[in-house]
């Protein structure tokens, strides 16, 4: 079976074919990052006609890199939501019409079951059950996956999500865009921090997160030693040691709740340095298994849309409609009951 994946949830244009037996063939990507950093953020509209100019190019370069035939695909399946409303309608609009016009089957794919399947694409592949921690720009989440379909919603952030709190604590010291990864990196030029940043929420009992406080106290930092030396890079490095650290603690106590010793760890932040390290020690302290994804598939991408919708095709899931709908706000533990 070999199945389109198509990826418009945000501000990556993501293409990729993946066989049922074969694996993957071949994805492309492209990332609107210089379409949005004159204006520090992603802008809705602009990423919307980005979709719609490089969406069917890249699907060119894909059938022509893997020399693949439109009408060799089996099934196509696309990111439905959670996303920008904009930006989803355009890849719901093409995989639809494109289904359509082949007479194939479409399947809508949850984006953030797509990052909790990503690991999968790689060897050695994670097995059900696992605790996946969700790290990105717009969800931080503990869930429980018994099994494909069959989420647990464990724990979430109550405000900011770590990729926001990254980014927004890099635009408060004046970091460009997009600032996540350029704090990180700053992080990474010193070995510890003169400052200690509090670590939220590690003592309160459950698996819930809260990093705006963080974020601010981040901010306070800065303007009180906005004149110092290497200031920057002493926050940074502050900053990203209390979100890892809080990450850790939280990781190991939804570990010892379930009695699940296998941890999977997908999202944009999951291609972070440190927390990768740091979760890896934790679960080798405890006799446990951790996965992660290539870094290449740790952001937005058609590769693991179209593996996810791969194994819903592989279990009978398909939809023959023609109609186009989206779902900007969708939780992951009720996408396979609605």
């Amino acid at each position: 079976m070999l199945v389109l994946g198509i990826e418009t949830s945000c501000d990556d244009t993501g293409v990729a074919l993946y066989h049922s037996t074969l694996g993957l063939m071949g994805h492309k990507l492209y990332s609107q990052t210089t379409v949005h950093a004159e204006f520090g953020g992603v802008v809705p509209e602009l990423a919307s006609r980005d979709h719609i100019r490089k969406l069917y190019p890249l699907l060119q370069q894909l059938l022509s890199d893997t020399a693949t035939r439109l009408k060799d695909i089996d099934v196509i399946a696309y990111t439905a939501g959670p996303g920008l409303a904009g930006a989803l309608l355009v890849g719901s609009s093409f995989a639809k019409s494109l289904a359509f016009a082949l007479n194939k089957p479409a399947i809508a794919v949850h984006h953030m079951e797509g990052h909790l399947l990503a690991a999968m694409l790689s060897d050695p592949k994670p097995t059900f059950p696992f605790i996946g921690l969700l790290v990105s720009g717009g969800h931080t989440q503990f869930i429980q996956a018994d099994s494909l379909g069959k989420y647990i919603l464990l724990g979430e952030t109550l405000d900011d999500a770590v990729g926001e709190a990254f980014d927004k604590t890099a635009k408060m010291m004046g970091l460009p865009y997009p600032g996540g990864p350029i704090l990180a990196k700053l992080a990474e030029t010193l070995p510890s921090s003169s400052f200690v940043f509090p670590r939220p929420m590690i003592d309160r009992p459950g698996l819930d997160l809260s990093f705006s406080g963080l974020k601010t106290f981040a901010l306070n930092a800065f303007q009180a030693y906005e004149t110092q030396d290497n200031i920057r890079a002493d926050i940074a490095n502050a900053f990203q040691t209390a979100v890892v650290d809080t990450l850790v603690i939280k990781c190991r106590r939804a570990l010892e709740q379930t009695g699940i010793k296998r941890l999977v760890v997908a999202g944009g932040v999951g291609a972070n340095h440190a927390l990768r390290k740091n979760l890896k020690q934790l679960l080798d302290s405890l006799s446990g298994e951790i996965f992660f994804p290539e870094p290449i598939f740790c952001t937005d991408n058609g590769a693991m849309i179209a593996y996810a919708g791969c194994q819903h095709a592989l279990q009978g899931k398909q939809d023959l409609n023609n109609i186009i709908t989206v779902k900007p706000r969708w939780t992951l533990h009720d996408c396979h009951q609605s």
